[in-house]
């Protein structure tokens, strides 16, 4: 089967677009090492763990260097965070940047030789913050925006891969509670998106057959299951 590596796997929409793919793809199950990565990799057919810190740059490419062929690439892993402009210190921005950007534009240089082999497909899970910025999201709307524009200047570049921006609207996930948590709102499940519905969409844009080009997707939730 082809293969997928998956980033930020180990829970939450990670393991769902894993768990979406898997019937279809042997996968790399991408993640730091944890108990969560291991008993996902034992669960789906055909996994295994990458486990790589992807803000280690030294350490991806040494761990890129095996993959020779690679069919799809998920750009899922990222950090969040909310804070009005002037309590957002400068160190906040670069470690949403390094993490929802940078490390995903590194793995993405390392990886082209693999996926132009196969005429690969990347997919990118960025958000409606990549779209619309907020009071409070400046650091992550600017991280997710310069990935977008990263995306679309990809896109352009690399003419025989397929580049793939994913939008959804709020996830309910362990972050999304966090959030909320930050926001002193009551966390209602209901009003965001269930991860494995964004990871159809994703599934879905996969397997997208070749005479289309699945350039965006825009996932909103209706508040309601």
């Amino acid at each position: 089967m082809p293969t997928a590596l998956i980033t930020g796997a180990s829970r939450g929409l990670g393991a769902a677009i894993a768990r979406a793919l898997a019937p279809t793809h042997d996968l790399l199950l991408g993640g730091r090492p944890s108990a969560e990565l291991d008993d996902l990799a034992v669960e789906l057919e055909g996994s295994s763990t990458w486990s790589v810190e992807l803000t280690d740059h030294d350490e991806v490419e040494a761990a890129t260097e095996a993959i020779t062929s690679l069919d799809v690439l998920v750009h899922n892993a990222g950090v969040g965070g909310i804070s009005p402009v002037e309590e957002t210190p400068a160190e906040e921005y670069r470690r949403i940047m390094e993490v929802n950007f940078i490390a995903a534009a590194e793995l993405t240089r390392l990886l082209l030789p693999a996926l132009r082999e196969v005429d690969g497909h990347i997919v990118f899970v960025n958000s409606g913050a990549g779209r619309t910025a907020r009071p409070g999201w400046s650091a992550y709307a600017a991280s997710k925006f310069a990935l977008r524009a990263f995306s679309e200047s990809l896109r352009e570049e690399e003419s025989d891969l397929r580049v793939t921006s994913v939008f959804p609207g709020r996830i309910d996930t362990d972050m999304q509670r966090e959030l909320v948590d930050v926001e002193g709102g009551e966390y209602d499940a209901t009003r965001f998106l269930a991860p494995q519905t964004v990871a159809a969409a994703v599934a879905q844009a996969i397997a997208t057959p070749r005479d289309a080009h699945p350039t965006e997707i825009v996932l909103r939730p209706t508040g309601r299951r």
